[in-house]
């Protein structure tokens, strides 16, 4: 959500920027559109950095001896969220 939010952010400041020739006394609307602009950069960036951190999966391979003296091999999955099991 956020990725788009930052898209959107950057067009509409692109648009007050760039193709609109409207003066009003109240409002820069080229600064208006530089800051929407950076802004949605900042929330895209954003956005691409929780993607990635919610991607990453640590695999543990762990290896027990088991009584009869043969090795046990485990291999586990976890992606964060996932409760720690012990």
């Amino acid at each position: 959500m956020s990725i788009g939010t930052g898209i959107v952010l950057f067009v509409i400041g692109a648009i007050l920027t760039f193709a609109l020739n409207v003066q009003v006394d109240w409002a820069d609307l080229d600064l208006i559109g530089y800051i929407l602009m950076g802004a949605g950069v900042v929330v895209f960036l954003v956005g691409i950095i929780l993607l990635a951190r919610r991607r990453r999966t640590d695999v543990v391979t762990r290896t027990d001896a088991a009584p009869d003296g043969s090795a046990v091999s485990r291999h586990t999955v976890r992606r964060p969220g996932d409760e720690d099991v012990v």
